[in-house]
């Protein structure tokens, strides 16, 4: 019996699976208060008991989602550090990778500051885990800056990240071109302090 390479390569994703991606697009594009539970079960193509024995609440799901976009970001750093082993090339690839994501089409700005700004209880669940996203990503950052050399890593870390919300808001509200131009600038001039 063969078996084709298409069907080797490629099995059928599971639920839980279909039922995240979904919401990620649609939390992404519309925003997670807009969109409810039966748009996401129409279009994972699930049945409503397959949506809750995965996810109990809407409030699991969207967590799932922030903790997915937070998962990008870090496979991300951990794809560049094998790849690069200069952390100044590192620093201009995440400017670089901003940029290519703020002028891509559908891009509606960044999905951690939109999941934050739909919760205003700093401590429902959701903004939690938005915070422990920012507060690594700014460790992250900051431990970035110390590899430089930057003498003030931390106050890099906050110059930079401050000038990447403006960008990806800048962005998704104005011009992303200059927007990219203007945080280009900003890392050029954090690590002419270095």
């Amino acid at each position: 019996m063969v078996i084709s390479a298409r069907a080797t390569i490629r099995p059928p994703a599971p639920s839980k699976i279909k039922i995240l991606a979904t919401a990620d697009e649609l939390f992404y594009e519309e925003g997670i208060h807009t969109v409810g539970v039966d748009r996401i079960i129409a279009g994972a193509r699930v049945t409503k008991a397959t949506f809750y024995k995965h996810f109990r609440s809407k409030d699991l799901l969207i967590i799932a989602y922030v903790e997915g976009r937070d998962r990008q970001v870090r496979d991300w750093f951990a794809e560049k550090e094998a790849e690069l082993s200069d952390p100044t090339a590192i620093a201009r690839a995440l400017v670089d990778s901003i940029n290519s994501e703020a002028v891509r089409p559908g891009f509606r700005g960044d999905p951690f500051i939109n999941a934050a700004a739909q919760f205003a209880d700093e401590t429902h669940p959701v903004r939690v885990a938005v915070t422990v996203h920012r507060d690594w990503y700014a460790k992250r950052i900051e431990e970035l800056f110390r590899q430089i050399g930057h003498p003030r890593p931390g106050d890099a870390a906050d110059d930079l990240i401050l000038a990447r919300d403006g960008a990806l808001a800048g962005g998704y509200v104005g011009d992303p071109i200059a927007a990219g131009a203007a945080l280009h600038r900003a890392l050029d001039h954090i690590l002419s302090e270095s």
